[in-house]
């Protein structure tokens, strides 16, 4: 490769160079239709803010360009002040034109020479329509309501209401599933309505952010939006497990989200005896090396915590008592170390869906779950709020 790229630098040097620049760049070339502004500014979009990294001052013609070094395809904001602007997602090597042709940006523009950019460019066409409708039947719904004898009409303007929303909802689902490997996915999982309200905003709904992260995870491993992504999920996840247990104790008998096993001493100790401390309920099995190496980490933060009002009440599943015992010894475990009753039959863990090991459920001194699932640095934080 070497040889071959020496080669092309003593015949070719003015290809060779811009073939490279070009990677390592894109270009925008705009038009302002209606020239009101001086400069027009470009950001990068970073997770939840933005960076300026450059400005261009518009000719009279309208034109306007910006060069861009860029490693890897990412999002960026086209503005005129910071609450004007489009979104756009652009990559290496690629030359855009842009069309700006109303003084409000997102209202109407045209992009070529990037798909990623006409894909968020279709996504917020299709917000911003649905918003302009939802707002025009929000104020039917306020001039009517005022005055009775409505009933029928208002009724019949809620069910249109939410026909819009779940219209838009389809849409961005259809967006995802068509276009689940490419980054504008994300775009179509965060939209909102309103401030309050995402478009895709049931439980559910968490099966296209999965289906997103697995996907993006493979092909853009690096991005910070693909990695925010998966945090996002993970915490989801853990929330909606947290939502599900907690439902299900208000709904079941007490005992039966109470834990009450033989210790390590043949002592029988319940969960609940625990109540006015921190708790954390563990489910392990000696067979896992992770469940060991994370076994020395609770050794750390039990030894710090435990005088503070720290507990670890942990449940193995191994079906060879004698290989949990010698586990206990070995490691030298200082908890409450219980066992299930009858590991072939695992009342507890089935109870509490135990899918993975390590499983934990983290319980405040009132006996609410508080965390689920939270293991290395993520425990280490929770604690250190928590206690500190």
């Amino acid at each position: 490769m070497l040889t071959i790229k020496k080669y092309f630098i003593l015949i070719i040097p003015v290809l060779i160079i811009t073939g490279c620049h070009d990677k390592n760049s894109f270009t925008i070339y705009g038009t302002a239709q209606k020239k009101t502004q001086d400069y027009i500014f470009l950001s990068r979009v970073n997770v939840n803010t933005t960076v300026p990294i450059d400005s261009s001052k518009i000719k009279k013609n309208g034109d306007f360009k910006f060069k861009v070094k860029a490693e890897e395809p990412d999002f960026y904001q086209i503005s005129y002040t910071p609450g004007n602007f489009i979104t756009l997602l652009a990559e290496p090597g690629e030359k855009i034109k842009l069309l700006l042709k109303n003084n409000i940006l997102i209202d109407d523009y045209s992009v070529d020479g990037s798909p990623g950019s006409e894909q968020i460019r279709m996504l917020d066409s299709s917000l911003l329509q649905t918003k302009y409708l939802l707002d025009s039947l929000n104020k039917l719904y306020i001039n009517i309501s005022s005055n009775p004898g409505n009933e029928e009409k208002m009724t019949l303007l809620e069910q249109e209401y939410r026909k819009v929303m779940n219209e838009q909802r389809k849409f961005n689902i259809s967006f995802i599933l068509d276009n689940y490997r490419s980054l504008a996915s994300i775009k179509a999982l965060y939209q909102k309505l309103d401030d309050n309200t995402y478009v895709l905003n049931l439980t559910r709904d968490l099966q296209y952010m999965k289906i997103v992260s697995d996907t993006l995870s493979r092909y853009y491993p690096s991005s910070k939006h693909t990695r925010a992504l998966m945090r996002d999920f993970n915490n989801e996840m853990s929330q909606l497990y947290t939502r599900q247990l907690i439902a299900a104790s208000d709904t079941l008998p007490e005992t039966k989200l109470d834990p009450d096993l033989v210790d390590i001493n043949g002592k029988r100790i319940k969960l609940s005896s625990l109540r006015g401390k921190y708790v954390l309920l563990t489910f392990w099995s000696a067979d896992s090396q992770e469940c060991i190496e994370e076994n020395l980490q609770l050794k750390r933060l039990y030894n710090t915590y435990k005088n503070r009002g720290f507990e670890i009440y942990q449940i193995n599943l191994d079906t060879d008592e004698q290989k949990w015992k010698n586990a206990v010894s070995f490691d030298e475990l200082p908890w409450i170390s219980t066992r299930e009753d009858d590991p072939s039959d695992p009342y507890n863990a089935r109870l509490y869906n135990i899918k993975t090991l390590p499983s934990n459920f983290l319980y405040d001194r009132e006996g609410n779950v508080i965390g689920t699932n939270l293991h290395g640095k993520n425990l280490d934080l929770k604690l250190d709020q928590l206690f500190n």
